[in-house]
């Protein structure tokens, strides 16, 4: 059974996202100690909230080494998806660097800022994150910054242009909607998570 562990950044979704994992049977800890991280089969890095306050939360609990260092299927939710990547312009800020890639503000000048509400996810390549996930399937998104579609990108999503819904690398995984509001597709891709 999978021990699921909450990184505990500072994200104002934690209730949110323990109910859906247990809808799911999988009751999940929030946790900012470095061994119960590591000991744990799944880690989620799950967040609402800005950059820098997210990332100043991690290292002040000596937490980037140890994200950073995890073999384990990870996830990272929203902010915590933004965190994974190189840099965030908002509160120009250095993040852990696991993916490629600097976040940047959508253009207020074509779009409203935040992006909030349901959008339609394009695949861009296939990935057991997303089986059962039909191509155009929506997700419920709530973000003012966007990670550019790249070689780490698993689905986009246009909005003023096309971003990054959904990134993989190795064992660390990300989506920018969220997943726990996102009914059954939400429900869905935790399961493939959990599964991995």
């Amino acid at each position: 059974m999978a021990r699921v562990v909450l990184v505990d950044a500072g994200g104002a979704n934690i209730g949110s996202m323990r109910h859906a994992l247990r809808r799911l049977g999988a009751d999940a800890s929030l946790a900012s100690d470095a061994e119960e991280i590591r000991a744990a089969t799944h880690v989620i890095l799950p967040g609402v909230g800005a950059a820098a306050p997210g990332m100043r939360r991690l290292r002040e609990s000596g937490l980037i080494g140890v994200v950073r260092g995890l073999t384990q299927p990870v996830l990272g939710v929203c902010l915590g998806m933004q965190l994974l990547f190189e840099y965030s312009e908002e509160g120009d800020t250095k993040c852990l660097d696991v993916l490629p890639g600097r976040l940047c503000r959508f253009d207020d000048t074509a779009v409203r800022v935040p992006h909030m509400g349901w959008n339609a996810l394009r695949m861009e390549r296939s990935s057991s994150l997303f089986s059962g996930i039909p191509a155009g399937a929506y997700a419920y998104f709530v973000h003012s910054y966007a990670a550019p579609v790249g070689a780490c990108t698993l689905a986009s999503c246009d909005y003023g242009g096309a971003f990054s819904a959904a990134v993989r690398r190795e064992n660390f995984n990300g989506v920018q909607f969220h997943p726990e509001r996102s009914a059954d597709v939400g429900a869905r891709l935790l399961a493939n998570f959990l599964a991995l």
